[in-house]
């Protein structure tokens, strides 16, 4: 026994609510859970003090490397996940402008990624990768049999346009080849390979899955310019406008009529931000039930509304919605409709998220962190609305970590990696940007009201939070997929 963590109320996601117990540890794994468990002589000994301790929190979306360089954001970034009670990160890459802003070949692209982050992270993390050309459509099983690769992903609203709006040149800004377009048939084709993958790996098959960002290039596009001409909108409630609700309604139907047609049963719908993408969600899985659909919200689409989020840092796609939204969202969530609450984070530092129109929401930059509000944000929220602390730690930590073949993630058990984030669920506490450990110097929930804090956070039985600072150096590691326990 290396470790002894004492005097905790374990929440595990097999049970509403949590159980006191000690949590022993060795060789970077849970080997006991249980009530007055004695530790040896050289065992280090953690008093929890009563606080609740969650499995580690996977979260399953987060964008290293988008605004920033990929290695500053692996050592920067990666503190505010251990800050939030985040063991592991998986985070979105893939060819073209931003992240290394270069087109190519995965199999000269992907070694420069892993190379990159060597030795930089604090938690533990993995990628998901889209295949922007056809020729990454064909490396797909050997990013999933040689790199552990077995998730990937489609934007659907690049087939005409860019990050943060119009894009002119599709082919200049994902630096795909001349002749080569990304579009529906572009999105079917990437669910064939992905599905091809599958067969090839019967074994790991229901680990090897697609995501896709759903919105709809030719409705966003036409509704911004509405939006512009009629003057009458601005901030966020504008944003919200220009890429409406039914946008993301429309995609998904799409999307999931593909996958119908491609066999392609592991479909993972990514930070549906209302109740008519929900729905339409809903009515796809009962339209399609032999797709095993998975959907996903982000903490700040449970958060924010565009009033009372912090101004124009709190741009992102899909956008933050109205007050209804973000209800039916909470609705969806306790009715059991969501499978998984991520943070979608991506460090848009304040000199790149704003132009010279600081009041313009169609100059500024989409994105933004958020990994170190997502534990104590759910607590918060969650236990106000009734949701049982057990579901949280099945969104948080378990779902995903399952989907996406973590096996040794997820869970407070035995044999499971110890990551344990220990939380004060009666320490309030107001959200503060000059606070928080990432480089982003702005937070949309700047002022918001917490009444739970992340006190600890261990990785693999190694504490890197505590007493409100980061500890150590980074010990984060790759996850090659699936991650097995020994």
């Amino acid at each position: 026994m290396d470790l002894l963590i004492k005097n905790v109320r374990a929440v595990t996601p097999d049970r509403a609510e949590p159980v006191v117990a000690d949590i022993a540890v060795a060789g970077g794994r849970i080997v006991e859970i249980g009530p007055d468990l004695t530790p040896a002589d050289d065992t280090r000994v953690v008093d929890g003090g009563g606080r609740l301790a969650f499995p580690g929190v996977v979260d399953a979306h987060q964008h290293w490397g988008i605004y920033n360089p990929l290695a500053t954001d692996a050592a920067i970034e990666s503190r505010a996940c251990a800050q939030g009670g985040v063991t592991t990160g998986i985070t979105y890459m893939r060819t073209g402008q931003y992240y290394l802003n270069k087109g190519g070949e995965y199999a000269d692209f992907f070694p420069e990624v892993l190379s990159t982050t060597e030795g930089e992270a604090y938690v533990d993390y993995a990628f998901h990768l889209a295949p922007m050309m056809s020729r990454h459509i064909e490396e797909i099983p050997d990013l999933v049999g040689e790199h552990g690769v077995t998730s990937f992903k489609v934007f659907m609203f690049y087939g005409s346009h860019g990050l943060h709006g119009r894009s002119a040149d599709q082919n200049s800004f994902l630096m795909i080849p001349e002749g080569e377009r990304y579009d529906y048939a572009h999105f079917e084709f990437v669910m064939r390979g992905v599905q091809k993958a599958r067969e090839q790996f019967p074994d790991i098959a229901d680990e090897i899955s697609l995501s896709l960002h759903c919105e709809t290039a030719e409705i966003m596009a036409a509704y911004t310019k509405l939006v512009e001409d009629a003057g009458e909108l601005t901030g966020l409630e504008a944003y919200h406008a220009s890429r409406p609700p039914h946008s993301e309604g429309l995609a998904i139907s799409i999307a999931s009529y593909l996958a119908h047609e491609t066999g392609l049963p592991t479909i993972n719908l990514l930070h549906l931000t209302s109740r008519k993408a929900v729905d339409a969600a809903l009515r796809m899985a009962q339209a399609f039930p032999h797709i095993n659909f998975r959907r996903e919200v982000t903490v700040g689409h449970l958060l924010a509304d565009i009033h009372t989020a912090s101004g124009l840092g709190a741009k992102v796609n899909p956008p933050i919605r109205p007050r209804e939204d973000v209800e039916a969202l909470w609705e969806y969530l306790i009715d059991g409709k969501i499978d998984w609450v991520v943070s979608d984070h991506a460090c848009c530092k304040d000199e790149m998220k704003f132009g010279d129109d600081r009041d313009d929401v169609f100059v500024a930059k989409s994105g933004f962190g958020g990994a170190e509000y997502l534990l104590a944000g759910m607590v918060t929220e969650g236990t106000k609305r009734g949701v049982p602390l057990g579901r949280i730690a099945e969104l948080i930590s378990k779902n995903p970590a399952e989907r996406f073949g973590l096996r040794t993630k997820g869970a407070l058990a035995v044999g499971y990696d110890a990551d344990i984030a220990l939380v004060d669920d009666n320490r309030p506490w107001t959200v503060r940007a000059e606070s928080s450990e990432s480089a982003q110097e702005y937070t949309p929930f700047e002022g918001f009201d917490m009444t739970a804090k992340v006190t600890d956070t261990f990785l693999r039985g190694h504490q890197i939070f505590g007493d409100d600072a980061i500890l150590g150096e980074p010990t984060g590691q790759y996850l090659a997929r699936p991650v097995v326990r020994g």
